[in-house]
């Protein structure tokens, strides 16, 4: 988390690892990115590669309210 979270606190919010379900990474978000129409698309394609690239086997990101 500690490689994505200072861009996504540049734009107000945060991002907390709650956990892995099926193979897919569970996070919290909060502050700005709770209601951001774009938070899916950041989360799921910019930040979800990353995870994916350091962490093999990881087929996607799963977003919750934190």
């Amino acid at each position: 988390m500690e490689k994505v979270r200072p861009f996504i606190k540049m734009h107000g919010g945060d991002v907390e690892f709650v956990g892995i379900e099926d193979d897919k990474v569970v996070l919290a978000i909060k502050g700005s990115c709770v209601g951001c129409t774009l938070a899916d698309l950041t989360y799921n394609e910019m930040i979800g590669g990353i995870i994916k690239a350091d962490i093999p086997g990881i087929e996607g990101i799963i977003l919750r309210k934190g």
